[in-house]
């Protein structure tokens, strides 16, 4: 047996001043990085097995526990950097490739932070959210040319559209990758603030169907779980091309979080792996996914708006036009941030491009080709605060999708162990004594607050510029100016620099 060279990624502190034996932080810990020693009578850590996950810190009685880096240091290079050391000592030793979850955590530049907002003074009177009307409404689907109306009514139907009552939607998480009373808590979430979550391309479970005016379903490329009564059961369907945590690759959920309900939901065997191919077997072609968008309305007799996702590549632009001109109304995009349950660490960490560029760029290109009112465009990838919707807005996007935000209001603390199925929070789990940790009706209740905390913070934002509607910021991008930015960053996202 080779010498292991792996040292703890982190080292447990336990204040024996304060720590009463009490075990809390055995039974909580499903890593086991807290043990019971019965000669001694003692609880004792196991450094290398914490992921940081603060579990066991946050619910011990007595404050005695604190989680930091393991003190130890390598000679400094900055070419081969500690992460990039432990790295190979890991693959050296098990000849695999490193997976992680949740999205790209590398230092690259987040353009968000690199644009200020304008706002209105004297010659452009700001609103008072508090005492005039602000409307957050926003309509997902295909928009006709114009409008045919005959003594103030439509003379002829208008494609489907989506109604939400804010800006933002919750995005595609299976069920398999994350738990049942995860999927609770947002779909609940949805239907109490107005708006949509997304089942992810694991099905839809039985508990869930009454939220299916509120449901988007997916169509992934394993197809689990799809049956008419499926497509039939959501206010939307969504063919999931890509995803911005790993552009080209495709999923694997392990056969031990495919329990019963799993298996029953997904169509699959008990405790078989599920794999996701890279491509849809029936797409190599735009004629082909415009194929598979017209099969899906027929099946719904075209009372569903069909949502196509694709992550945000350096063509971003050229494919979303065709996918629009395939039929789709409403084109998603995914950026490099993107979170996920699990994916190969090089291709998180090095494929796709920040959704700010390919936002601006996908917007742009419709403009210019007269078809912008032909799809919707959502976004997501890191969405962190109120301040990064309006500049997406602004920039051209008609809503947001959030992912890792929502479940940081559930209670996850991004230990990046998602594809473990050790969640100590309940939430990417399917052991039924680490799911029930997530009681689904406080999560709702967290999820919505959230959306709700965001929604004041963008009425807020709107009125200091004196707009009193969503759509009067849409696509206006001289309400923005860049920071920090390159002519040429400056070029592609279409602002102006600050003091322009």
């Amino acid at each position: 047996m080779s010498l292991n060279y792996m040292t703890p990624a982190f080292i447990i502190e336990r204040d024996k001043d304060r720590c009463i034996d009490c075990q809390v932080c055995v039974r909580q810990c499903a890593n086991e990085a807290h043990k019971w020693d019965e000669e001694e009578q003692k609880v004792y850590s196991e450094d290398a097995n914490c992921v940081n996950c603060h579990r066991c810190v946050v619910m011990c009685p007595t404050r005695a526990l604190s989680v930091r880096r393991f003190p130890l240091e390598f000679r400094y290079n900055a070419n081969w950097t500690p992460e990039t050391i432990r790295a190979i000592y890991l693959q050296a030793e098990t000849g695999g490739v490193l997976l992680t979850g949740m999205g790209n955590d590398r230092p690259y530049p987040i353009y968000w932070d690199h644009m200020l907002l304008n706002a209105s003074q004297v010659t452009n009177p700001s609103i008072d959210p508090l005492r005039e009307p602000m409307e957050l409404k926003t309509y997902l689907g295909r928009k006709p040319d114009f409008l045919k109306i005959k003594n103030g009514k439509l003379l002829e139907d208008i494609p489907p559209q989506l109604e939400l009552d804010v800006p933002i939607m919750f995005s595609a998480m299976s069920f398999g990758s994350i738990s049942l009373n995860a999927h609770k808590s947002l779909a609940a979430a949805a239907q109490q603030v107005g708006t949509y979550w997304n089942t992810g391309e694991g099905g839809l479970h039985r508990d869930l169907v009454q939220y299916g005016d509120h449901t988007i379903v997916q169509v992934a490329s394993g197809r689990f779980g799809i049956n008419p009564d499926y497509l039939k059961a959501g206010a939307a369907i969504e063919i999931k091309i890509g995803q911005g945590a790993k552009p080209g690759i495709g999923g694997h959920l392990p056969g031990e979080k495919v329990g019963e309900e799993v298996s029953k939901t997904r169509m699959i065997p008990l405790g078989t792996d599920a794999l996701s191919p890279a491509p849809h077997h029936d797409i190599y072609s735009i004629e082909d996914l415009r194929q598979l968008i017209y099969s899906l309305k027929e099946a719904t007799e075209y009372q569903k708006p069909v949502f196509v996702k694709i992550a945000a590549v350096h063509n971003v632009a050229a494919i979303a036009s065709g996918i629009v001109r395939a039929g789709a109304d409403v084109v998603v995009i995914d950026g490099y941030r993107g979170g996920t349950g699990a994916a190969p660490l090089r291709t998180r960490d090095s494929v796709g491009i920040p959704i700010e560029f390919a936002l601006a760029a996908v917007d742009t290109r419709l403009r210019e080709e007269g078809i912008r009112n032909k799809a919707s465009l959502v976004i997501g990838g890191s969405i962190r605060n109120s301040t990064d919707i309006v500049k997406a807005i602004a920039l051209g996007a008609d809503a947001v999708y959030i992912g890792t935000g929502a479940l940081i209001a559930l209670g996850c603390h991004l230990c990046q162990k998602c594809y473990t199925g050790k969640c100590n929070w309940g939430i990417a789990t399917q052991d039924p004594q680490l799911y029930k940790r997530l009681n689904p009706e406080i999560g709702a209740e967290r999820a919505a607050n959230l959306l709700k905390a965001w929604a004041h913070e963008i009425e807020e934002l709107l009125g200091g510029m004196g707009i009193n509607a969503l759509e009067s910021l849409r696509g206006n991008r001289l309400m923005l100016r860049g920071i920090g930015l390159t002519d040429r960053e400056l070029n592609i996202l279409g602002i102006k620099a600050a003091g322009e």
